[in-house]
């Protein structure tokens, strides 16, 4: 008996170079998001503004380099995961199959705090739809900063996404929505610290 609980504990959960991207991932998105938040302010969609505090880069200027780097890190680093995951079949072991049914079960048993993680390893269908709109949104926001970064270097982007001022827009609901997921993420792990271990150690 004490071995197989043994067997359990050390299983791993993630591989060092998924651990490393997630990592890397979360610095690359802290850096854009409040920078991104001061070039904001400089231009600004609607009527508010975002408290200097919160955000990086001290002027315009110190705003966009700071953005370029975090670009430069948050696009090698989300390439590298998705050839990795490819590659090496993750992407079919952890997200497939996908079932509507399942994810309402799933998400429905969240809401009551009922949601099982016992087994770190497997996903479950809210954990697969959550990650897999992360994917997408992450692409999103890579297209649609291209189009603001260089828009007249890719004009059939600008116009497959309306416009240079439409992939503003976008671009800050592609934002929007990322911080939305980091914020319920980080609450789950805070309901489930073991989630945290795993991705710090992979067990």
């Amino acid at each position: 008996m004490n071995r197989k609980i043994f067997h359990h504990t050390s299983k791993v959960v993630h591989p060092l170079w998924l651990r490393l991207c997630h990592w890397l991932n979360a610095l690359a998105m802290l850096i854009m998001v409040t920078s991104g938040w001061r070039i904001y302010n400089a231009s600004p969609l609607f009527n508010f503004h975002f408290m200097n505090e919160l955000t990086l880069g001290g002027w315009l200027g110190g705003a966009l380099q700071w953005h370029f780097a975090g670009m430069w890190l948050f696009g090698i680093n989300g390439l590298f995961y998705l050839l990795m995951n490819s590659f090496s079949g993750r992407f079919k072991r952890k997200y497939w199959p996908l079932s509507p049914k399942e994810f309402i079960k799933d998400l429905l048993a969240a809401l009551r705090g009922k949601l099982s993680h016992a087994d770190l390893s497997h996903y479950n269908m809210v954990q697969k739809a959550a990650y897999l709109f992360v994917m997408i949104d992450s692409i999103v926001l890579v297209l649609s900063g291209l189009v603001i970064w260089k828009s007249v270097q890719f004009p059939l982007l600008r116009e497959l996404l309306g416009g240079y001022d439409t992939a503003r827009f976008i671009h800050f609901y592609a934002m929007s929505a990322m911080v939305g997921f980091v914020v319920i993420h980080i609450v789950m792990v805070a309901l489930v610290p073991r989630t945290l271990l795993a991705m710090i150690r992979g067990r």
